[in-house]
């Protein structure tokens, strides 16, 4: 369960910040709610636009007193503006901030889906298995800071390492690099973050990690088109996003709005993945279209983005990645890894600056 009492003595501590201004840190309304797991201390100071040179010395002493009390956490104690007005940030500059690469990373590649339900993150694990099968150094960040499911489905244990500049060492699983929020948790314990906050933590986890020379680093989005999606495509340069649903006609409504969100901010479409795509029952090979057939390579057609290929829905899939044992790395002349694996050909094939 989180820390109450550790964080209570940090708010506490904070009450000796001084804040630009006058006043103290702890009582000041842009501090958000103090959280501590198991291995990490996070907040995040919501400040006006222009206001962040002012507020340095600020967060630089939180951060000072809240590693004081940490007991051996990482501590990520961050500057916020997200709530500036349009009209103010066109004032401050002619148009939106540079994104900025991540170090040690080459090529970024989303995994998004419209709703929950659909299997992204299952898929996204097994793109990024299958991207490193193809030779490609691979790493994964788990985005999906509400509902992160990476460490389950890689069967990861135990939190990461952390160095002694605070940067962390990802796990290491199955060739992948991995960095998961859900890592840091108590095996119940949800993560209860406004907007800002969470953008920050998806900040830290990506630039403060050593991602150590990949070629390509995918990134398990949360579903919707929500904050920490908007901040992902406003931070860095993607190579683009891949959109996973169902053939349902439900599931297609919302992928066409993540699809809109990525055309908005100007994110390339690298294709559509059709996943629970139809089930083969086992005793008599015959193929069922539960959730209908052909409706996502349609939609595809429609949304002018490449379809990338069908899942089948079958046991193997799920109770491997149950068991934290995904398919294509332990199963990878399977049937089930061979659909994921004719994904990321077509994927590659398409886009060969990938492989660069």
């Amino acid at each position: 369960m989180p820390d109450t009492n550790l964080s209570a003595q940090i708010k506490a501590a904070f009450a000796t910040v001084d804040i630009p201004g006058g006043g103290k840190l702890a009582e000041f309304s842009g501090l958000s709610e103090i959280i501590v797991t198991q291995s990490a201390i996070a907040a995040a100071i919501s400040i006006a636009p222009g206001m962040e040179a002012a507020f340095g010395p600020a967060r630089a002493e939180a951060q000072r007193l809240a590693e004081g009390l940490a007991e051996g956490r990482k501590v990520m104690i961050s500057l916020t503006a997200d709530k500036a007005t349009a009209a103010h940030a066109h004032a401050r500059q002619p148009g939106p901030p540079a994104k900025e690469i991540v170090p040690g990373v080459k090529h970024i590649i989303a995994v998004a889906s419209g709703k929950g339900g659909v299997g992204k993150s299952t898929t996204a694990v097994n793109i990024a298995l299958a991207l490193a099968a193809e030779g490609l150094r691979t790493g994964l960040l788990d985005a999906d800071l509400y509902g992160p499911s990476v460490p389950k489905l890689l069967g990861i244990e135990g939190k990461p390492a952390v160095r002694a500049d605070g940067i962390f060492s990802p796990h290491l699983a199955y060739g992948l690099k991995a960095i998961s929020i859900g890592s840091m948790l108590t095996a119940d314990q949800a993560v209860v973050w406004r907007g800002p906050m969470a953008t920050a933590a998806l900040r830290q986890l990506l630039r403060e990690t050593d991602w150590g020379g990949l070629d390509v680093l995918v990134v398990d989005l949360p579903p919707g088109t929500g904050d920490i999606q908007i901040s992902l495509c406003q931070q860095v340069p993607l190579a683009g996003a891949v959109i996973v649903s169902t053939p349902q006609d439900l599931a297609l409504i919302d992928a066409k709005k993540a699809v809109d969100m990525l055309k908005r901010v100007q994110i390339p479409l690298l294709g559509l993945v059709e996943n629970m795509s139809y089930f083969v029952a086992p005793d008599t090979g015959k193929r069922y279209d539960i959730f209908g057939h052909g409706g996502a390579q349609d939609a595809a057609g429609r949304m002018g983005m490449p379809f990338l290929g069908e899942v089948p829905l079958v046991m193997t899939i799920r109770e491997t990645s149950d068991s934290g044992r995904p398919v294509v790395a332990t199963a990878p002349d399977g049937p089930e890894a061979a659909a994921y694996r004719a994904i990321v050909g077509q994927l590659l094939a398409a886009n060969p600056g990938l492989r660069s």
